[in-house]
């Protein structure tokens, strides 16, 4: 197996993610919790942006006057990347890096103070070795904001369509060429993977909570603003963050390691 390559499909994840309510509410709950972490660290930052994309999220950083590295294992994604900061005018806070997030250690001076890893651990072989190698990327006191694919949310959206024979079969997938992440992740394993390495998990908030379970799609762009109010209003509370289609964890690397870190 091999970890997921978007050259092939960069113009589709573009079109069907970030060009709909899918990614302007991602983007808007995502940067409610960001603008919260930021507050928490210097005023300027160094930020690695691991799997970065088409860098929606670091040219937001960029713009803050934060210096960011953004690396992705698409040559295809890192283009779209390089275009965007030029159109945004913030290429020089920015480094493009082609590379997996699980080789980007090299390319460090040194550790940074925040990283992204966002919609990237479920479409690696063996997540629990990138968070690990993402960690030993972290400056102490530093900062992680992972977003995750939740695999409790993929199967409460195939129950609600009735895909029942699929959700019995364990919901394997079987086609590799589509958007459909390969490893969707249970919340409480991803928990306990951050905890073990060493993280303090500060914060859960569930990503679409509702937008993906309404019948009326119409209602996700005709009422996207009272959608977003709905959304926020719950997002960051039980059972609404377990049940969100992807979940932001943020967490920091404590300034003492633990003594029984190994």
């Amino acid at each position: 197996m091999r970890d997921r390559n978007f050259d092939d499909i960069a113009e589709k994840f573009s079109r069907n993610i970030y060009g709909t309510t899918k990614g302007q509410l991602r983007q808007a709950i995502l940067w409610q919790d960001l603008d919260a972490l930021l507050a928490t660290l210097p005023e300027k930052i160094r930020v690695l942006d691991a799997g970065g994309g088409e860098g929606q999220t670091a040219c937001g950083l960029a713009q803050r006057g934060h210096e960011v590295l953004l690396c992705d294992v698409s040559a295809e994604m890192i283009s779209r990347a390089q275009a965007q900061a030029e159109e945004k005018g913030v290429s020089s806070n920015m480094h493009f890096v082609h590379s997996s997030a699980q080789d980007i250690g090299q390319h460090l001076e040194k550790p940074v103070d925040l990283i992204l890893f966002h919609a990237v651990l479920e479409w690696v072989v063996d997540p629990q070795a990138v968070l690990k190698t993402l960690w030993d990327c972290l400056a102490p006191g530093g900062a992680l904001s992972l977003m995750f694919y939740n695999a409790n949310g993929l199967l409460m959206r195939n129950m609600f369509v009735g895909n029942f024979e699929y959700v019995l079969q364990g919901m394997k997938k079987n086609k590799r060429k589509t958007l459909s992440p390969d490893n969707p992740l249970q919340p409480e394993q991803v928990y306990h993977w951050l905890e073990q390495i060493g993280w303090q998990i500060t914060g859960k908030t569930g990503v679409r909570v509702f937008h993906d379970y309404l019948r009326d799609k119409h209602k996700q762009r005709d009422g996207f603003e009272n959608l977003l109010e709905l959304e926020t209003r719950y997002c960051r509370q039980e059972p609404f963050v377990s049940l969100g289609r992807y979940i932001h964890v943020t967490a920091i690397k404590p300034l003492e390691p633990r003594k029984n870190y190994e």
